[in-house]
């Protein structure tokens, strides 16, 4: 989710569902049990149906965005859903910035390939710099990269867009769009004990294709990657896909590649996150009201400095750099209440997507809410016997293999 805020607008209405330890300290989560998940389930469909059957208006673009949040959360289409997203796009042009992003980012990771046309045209007169990049993301998801070489220098010069304002957010546009992807540099140089020496830092290893789960290692201050009691590496399975499944320097996309800084533990009281231990990161930049401007002023100051020879070149590894810079806050590392059931034709099953975090997977009782199994804990564990959560977490992209990470992908590097 985003951070200590994640949750959805429309789920407000299951706050009375506060999550809470109970007495036993056992992490206890009262969304997840079996009632109160299939209270949850109806309610969001009720919201969806309910919300696109009214006139798409001005005055009923905030319902419609309500029904958009459960149809991504869900991850959820029908041939009714289908109709009234096809009518809203048809007019896409006539919305608000604020209901163009929000269907954007449905059509995404629902719709790839059938809004092509409407996308050209929102892209060909937008005015907002951040929708133009999300159209310019979609056209490239269908291989258009020569008309989104001519949409950005066509509109490089318009002055209805302010592109030069947000250079720093559309660096990474244009590398998507003008360079061709380079073999990533060695990975041993990223785990080598020269690289943020003294420091605890947590790996993030994934796939470019974020549908499938990567794998979180943790390295101690002494340079040694822990080890759990039988002498096998601490690994366990991580995801950072967003629900939106856009690039991760665009807001609500995957989780960005690149170097964040730890400064912390923390328990949400959010209903997706849930109770079990997070741990708290920030961007390059970031804005936040839990560590000082020149903590994140520092991360982005030394970024380069902070790499190895030779990654300083490689361009997608200062991803989360740019993801700072266009304002993207709140990403962490943390568990999961949401119900795993909503995606369990998805490769990523029974992890659970975000707005943007790492998370990792638990399972709680869906008779009393009691959790039963936390990779999150265990890794909230790890962190600590490593030197506690101050230090670095750097999520690196290590191939295009289409399966999930596992430690076999990981051991050659090790050596």
């Amino acid at each position: 989710m985003t951070g200590i805020k994640a949750v959805f607008v429309f789920v407000l209405i299951f706050l009375c569902l506060t999550v809470f330890a109970q007495n036993d300290a056992t992490p206890f989560a009262k969304q997840t049990t079996k009632e109160n998940r299939a209270k949850e389930y109806l309610s969001l469909l009720r919201n969806i149906n309910s919300n696109l059957l009214l006139p798409l208006t001005d005055s009923t673009e905030e319902n419609w965005q309500d029904a958009l949040d459960a149809i991504i959360l869900l991850n959820y289409r029908t041939t009714f859903i289908d109709t009234r997203i096809r009518i809203a796009m048809d007019t896409i042009a006539y919305r608000s910035v604020a209901f163009q992003k929000a269907m954007l980012q449905v059509i995404y990771p629902l719709y790839p390939k059938d809004f092509v046309l409407q996308v050209t045209a929102l892209a060909n007169t937008t005015t907002d710099p951040k929708s133009f990049a999300m159209c310019c993301e979609y056209l490239l998801l269908n291989n258009r990269q020569e008309a989104c070489k001519i949409l950005m220098q066509a509109r490089t010069g318009d002055s209805l867009i302010n592109l030069d304002g947000t250079r720093h957010f559309f660096m990474v546009l244009q590398n998507h769009i003008f360079f061709k992807p380079t073999p990533a540099p060695p990975l041993a140089d990223l785990l080598n004990k020269s690289f943020l020496p003294n420091e605890m830092v947590m790996y993030s290893f994934q796939r470019k294709n974020r549908n499938y789960p990567g794998l979180v290692m943790v390295r101690s201050k002494d340079g040694q990657f822990i080890k759990e009691a039988a002498g096998k590496y601490f690994a366990v399975p991580q995801l950072a896909r967003s629900c939106t499944n856009m690039p991760g320097y665009l807001s609500n996309g995957n989780t960005p590649q690149g170097i964040f800084k730890i400064f912390g533990f923390a328990v949400s009281q959010g209903n997706f996150i849930g109770p079990t231990t997070n741990i708290q990161m920030v961007l390059p930049y970031e804005n936040s009201s839990d560590v000082s401007d020149s903590v994140t002023r520092s991360l982005g100051d030394n970024y380069r400095s902070f790499l190895p020879a030779s990654w300083k070149s490689y361009f997608p590894i200062f991803e989360a750099y740019f993801a700072g810079k266009a304002g993207r806050t709140e990403i962490i590392a943390h568990g999961t209440t949401v119900n795993p059931a909503y995606y369990n034709k998805q490769l990523y099953y029974p992890l659970t997507p975000t707005q943007g975090c790492l998370s990792t997977k638990e399972m709680w009782s869906t008779i009393d809410g009691k959790r039963m199994e936390s990779d999150q804990q265990k890794l909230a564990d790890t962190v600590k016997k490593a030197g506690g959560a101050d230090g670095y977490c750097i999520v690196i992209e290590i191939d295009d293999q289409q399966k999930p990470v596992t430690i076999k992908d990981i051991l050659p590097f090790l050596k």
